[in-house]
């Protein structure tokens, strides 16, 4: 079987927004390769990932009972970069992600997840902000599976993307699939530019423009990490986003020389 056989495309559900030539000439050994991460029952775990360069990672997780376990990332590759996280939860177990992609040019930044809830009582929480402009795509796909035995689920995603530009886009497909019948999943997305209202109200009291720009894109993305207990991991994580929208204010204005 060649290698170009065994390597998804964009015809595959997965990855239907993925970037097809890169699929086409990656390395099916290098895609098929998994980060293992064990939480032990009562334990706790966060982890943070800031995706810099093209390609795929992926995470997968289990959590034994009583366990919980919270990533944040951000993804802000020039090209095509891909995060993605299975977890499979125990009973009373929890799951918490928050997730940036930030980017212009030809970006294109996804996040893909698997939420398993195999046992009851157990609860997860996804919260997804994607910020584009120029021609960039920011996509989340996001899967829940609810298990016949995992009553008392309590499960959530939310998406919202800003696109800065009219060339940019975002895309999401939340999926359900059920066989518990005393649950609770929801999940919610929106797609819209900057409020331009918010930032005429700030323009109005003297802030310059690419200032209340930085604020506005601040507080929207500051839901993917308000979960963080460590403070000054937060605003680390804010500041490398940030940077990235300063690269945006620069491209602006080299496009106007």
């Amino acid at each position: 079987m060649s290698d170009a056989a065994i390597l998804p495309t964009t015809r595959d559900e997965s990855w239907r927004y993925a970037d097809a030539d890169w699929l086409a000439s990656a390395d099916p050994a290098e895609l098929s390769q998994w980060q293992e991460v064990s939480v032990a029952a009562g334990e706790s775990q966060a982890d943070t990932s800031v995706i810099t360069t093209d390609g795929v990672t992926r995470i997968r997780v289990n959590l034994a009972e009583g366990a919980r376990y919270h990533h944040v990332a951000i993804i802000g590759a020039d090209g095509y970069a891909r995060l993605e996280v299975e977890v499979t939860l125990a009973k009373g177990a929890h799951f918490e992600f928050g997730g940036v992609t930030i980017g212009g040019g030809e970006a294109r930044q996804e996040f893909v997840t698997r939420t398993i809830h195999a046992e009851p009582n157990a609860t997860s929480n996804q919260v997804v902000r994607a910020v584009q402009w120029g021609k960039a795509i920011g996509n989340f796909l996001g899967r829940i599976d609810v298990h016949r035995d995992a009553q008392k689920t309590d499960a959530g995603q939310n998406f919202r993307a800003i696109l800065l530009e009219k060339g940019a886009s975002a895309n999401t497909k939340p999926e359900l699939e059920i066989f518990a019948d005393d649950v609770l999943c929801a999940h919610g997305a929106a797609i819209g530019a900057l409020d331009e209202t918010a930032a005429f109200y700030m323009a109005a009291r003297g802030l310059p423009p690419q200032i209340a720009r930085k604020l506005l894109v601040q507080a929207f993305i500051g839901d993917a990490f308000a979960e963080m207990e460590d403070e000054l991991a937060r605003e680390a994580l804010m500041e490398t986003a940030l940077a990235h929208l300063e690269l945006a204010v620069l491209e602006q204005a080299g496009d106007r020389e």
